[in-house]
């Protein structure tokens, strides 16, 4: 793996995270391309989550809590009729319930209570932490996972397209929120069960997908890092 040699090293970079990484994966793999010395990121994604996620650059690190945003907005599939352990399609089956016919319907009924200041429960396979330790590392352990609901702020929810059982939707929220445990809490709301797929950010405060770079794009042109990387002051 080529280095790059960067002009700028202080600085906000955002990347197109794609599938399968976690969050530090990424950070680890820009920290040794561009050999910056320290690298953070400014809200996880989930691994099978892709879009954007900010990393803060050298220097740019002792500002991040500045530099973070609370305001994100991101855009997946919620497939109805099937649960799982980790409330995405990477999880193992839990349980499965026939779709009724009206689903479309319904779901439009009771979107409503999912806008505004809602309570929401954690995934057993997140980040939060029990006891302690980290869930997801208890919950693949076998122990049993209850995290405590705590509150969120949905700013909107809307569907872009349906084919049941799949529905495609938009989530604007603040920080905190699960689109996983949107999808689980509507599926059990209907009564036919529901996980997420295909969860994409497009927002995370002021960094948008418009200005992201995928990590390919920064290995096959080097050049395009210096063109990317924000300055702190701006």
């Amino acid at each position: 793996m080529t280095k790059v040699e960067v002009t700028t090293v202080d600085g906000v970079l955002i990347i197109d995270k794609p599938s399968g990484m976690t969050s530090h994966d990424v950070v680890q793999r820009v920290k040794d391309l561009i050999g910056a010395k320290k690298v953070g990121h400014l809200g996880t994604l989930d691994p099978a989550a892709t879009g954007v996620l900010p990393l803060v650059i050298n220097g740019a690190t002792k500002h991040a809590a500045r530099l973070a945003g609370v305001e994100k907005i991101y855009e997946f599939t919620l497939k109805l009729g099937v649960s799982t352990e980790t409330d995405d399609d990477t999880g193992k089956l839990r349980q499965e319930f026939k779709v009724p016919a009206d689903a479309a319907d319904k779901l439009k009924e009771i979107l409503p209570q999912f806008e505004g200041r809602i309570m929401q429960k954690p995934p057993a396979f997140s980040a939060v932490k029990i006891r302690g330790k980290r869930a997801y590392k208890l919950a693949r352990r076998g122990e049993a996972v209850d995290p405590d609901k705590r509150p969120v702020h949905v700013d909107n929810i809307s569907i872009l397209d349906t084919y049941i059982p799949d529905i495609k939707m938009k989530l604007e929220c603040k920080s905190g929120t699960y689109v996983r445990s949107i999808c689980r809490d509507i599926g059990e709301m209907m009564g036919c069960g529901g996980h997420a797929s295909g969860i994409r950010r497009l927002r995370s405060g002021s960094y948008t997908i418009d200005n992201a770079v995928s990590l390919d794009e920064i290995e096959k042109n080097p050049d395009i890092l210096n063109q990317k990387l924000i300055p702190v002051e701006d």
